[in-house]
């Protein structure tokens, strides 16, 4: 491909309205798949979360939103009980929306010591001592800070609850960082709420040789008679569970990326054979001076292969950069979904962009390194 640079770049600019034309357009479609990845990338991790799979969520029977779900928090000491138990933490949770959203703000209160110690948040602003000291402080996600321009010191409404900003975290687990963590007593207390004693659910650790569905069901049988029911499930269950309406647009829109890489097929060899069209006098006479059919099918797969992976990683490049600064995310019923750009995804969207590029080569390859040298000139003079 290389040998035949300095020739397919002296081609494109001839005829570079079509060249940028293709390149636009397939930079487009790139950008498109590169978005839907994204999506699906984040609901995969968390679902499939290796840790979420050891992690069990207690939440009250036949309920959905967070705002519906009433556990009594004395139920941790019973739950601390069982074994192959290492931790419950009670969790509160308050949203502004328990529909889907991109906006949504989802607050989790708990006791400052378990959050600490439960989850992995990297403070890029503020500190922990300061969140601790502050009955109505709050560490903010990366990603919400990031929406709503908020920054350490600066308070901090939704729904009728008023935070302090104590602390801006980043996590390994992108998810979080759209999430709000306040004091659990806090929230309970928070106007509106009228919650004390009472949670929205618990996170259950386990042993990692603990049986998962054992412990579930020793939980759900023991309050099965009240005071309130329990449901119980792992914490990928329970959040796949939760989100599973969206889950199904997810799973439709995942042909949508089939679909770009149709265009993308289409449009380069589109492009491609009208190329080949246009120098069938060239071809001719390229073989005429000795360049075998070979050499001239490998030509033209090489000039759709650098349309493709010029538009290719352009739109990746684009998609990267758009999902970085804008920190976008779904969230449904207090879970959310972070579309977040990965190496995975950049690597994906080049071997596919390359991949395409090939194929699309193929047929208008053939077409010209078949065409005979007299044919050629004849049609072309």
């Amino acid at each position: 491909m290389f040998q035949f640079l300095p020739y397919l770049l002296k081609g494109f600019w001839g005829h570079r309205a079509r060249a940028m034309l293709t390149v636009s357009g397939t930079a487009v479609a790139l950008f498109v798949f590169c978005f839907v990845s994204a999506v699906q990338d984040g609901l995969l991790r968390l679902t499939q979360d290796k840790q979420a799979q050891r992690t069990l969520v207690v939440f009250q029977e036949n309920r959905f939103c967070p705002t519906s779900s009433r556990l009594p928090q004395d139920y941790t000491k019973h739950i601390a009980e069982l074994p192959s138990v290492t931790e419950v933490i009670p969790i509160k949770v308050v949203t502004n929306n328990c529909r889907a959203s991109l906006d949504a703000i989802v607050f989790q209160g708990m006791p400052a010591e378990k959050l600490r110690s439960s989850r992995e948040l990297n403070l890029t602003a503020g500190n922990w001592s300061a969140f601790e000291g502050a009955d109505d402080g709050a560490l903010v996600g990366q990603a919400v800070a990031n929406r709503r321009n908020l920054s350490v010191g600066q308070k901090f409404t939704i729904n009728e609850v008023t935070v302090l900003v104590t602390g801006i975290f980043q996590s390994s687990t992108t998810a979080e960082e759209n999430l709000i963590y306040t004091h659990l007593d806090f929230l309970q207390r928070a106007r509106g709420q009228n919650s004390v004693g009472t949670v929205t659910q618990m996170e259950v650790h386990l042993l990692d040789d603990a049986d998962v569905d054992s412990v579930a069901a020793a939980i759900d049988t023991h309050y099965r008679g009240g005071p309130v029911a329990t449901t119980t499930r792992t914490k990928g269950m329970f959040q796949a569970d939760t989100l599973a309406d969206l889950a199904e647009l997810i799973g439709f829109i995942h042909y949508l990326g089939y679909a770009c890489v149709g265009l993308v097929l289409a449009l380069v060899a589109t492009t491609t054979v009208m190329s080949v069209q246009d120098r069938i006098k060239e071809h001719g006479v390229l073989q005429t001076i000795g360049l075998r059919p070979n050499r001239i099918f490998r030509l033209i797969v090489s000039e759709s292969t650098l349309l493709s992976t010029a538009g290719g990683l352009l739109g990746i490049g684009a998609g990267l950069v758009f999902l970085s600064f804008t920190g976008l995310a779904v969230a449904a019923e207090g879970v959310t979904i972070s579309f977040r750009p990965s190496m995975d995804l950049a690597i994906t969207g080049a071997i596919v962009s390359v991949v395409v590029g090939v194929l699309a080569g193929i047929i208008p390859g053939i077409q010209a390194a078949r065409t005979k040298i007299v044919t050629a000139l004849r049609q072309a003079g």
